[in-house]
């Protein structure tokens, strides 16, 4: 009896952590974006940013969320260092003038208990554009070595970077950028 009581009591505290809306804190060790693009079609170029971070508030109850992440444009690595230094120049992205990139998600979208798209703003060289990340992977819970309740999620989209007034060599190095946001987020 005492057994069955404990089992249901912790159920209920699991179904608990999330019942309600729930803040949750972006781990940037395990939340690295990334981008794709062609390099004068006979490549696709990728380029990781190292440090990143945000809040998530999901309600999953009522199927709603919010995000604002914050991406960290001279951790920017694409493994040579010459061409990080072009990429982080003003031909590019800018990085003294413009540090960082942001998203900010204005809605979740859910199919059942799954999280299926994020819509937002992505601000990228101090210009805002809406942006919709889909979710191709979503789940939540107790984490095993962390103690602690986390969601995690791979959300992607495309942008178009002369929407951002980010031209150079366009169209020899794609305008359209795949942009890939791992993120794993924790409540504190």
């Amino acid at each position: 009896m005492k057994l069955k009581f404990a089992a249901a009591l912790l159920a209920g505290l699991a179904s608990a952590a999330f019942a309600a809306p729930t803040t949750l804190v972006v781990d940037g060790s395990h939340s690295q974006p990334y981008f794709e693009v062609s390099h004068f079609g006979y490549s696709i170029q990728r380029g990781t940013f190292a440090k990143v971070d945000g809040t998530i508030v999901i309600d999953a109850d009522k199927k709603t969320g919010s995000a604002d992440i914050t991406i960290d444009a001279n951790s920017l690595d694409t493994h040579w260092a010459a061409r990080d230094k072009h990429l982080k120049s003003p031909d590019f992205f800018n990085v003294e003038k413009f540090p960082t990139m942001t998203f900010k998600a204005t809605s979740f979208k859910f199919d059942g208990d799954k999280l299926t798209s994020v819509d937002g703003n992505f601000t990228l060289l101090g210009v805002t554009k809406p942006l919709t990340l889909s979710v191709s992977q979503f789940r939540c819970g107790d984490h095993p070595m962390l103690k602690k309740f986390v969601c995690g999620a791979e959300a992607s989209g495309t942008i178009k970077r002369s929407d951002f007034g980010m031209t150079t060599f366009v169209p020899a190095i794609s305008d359209e950028v795949h942009l890939v946001i791992p993120v794993e987020a924790a409540k504190q």
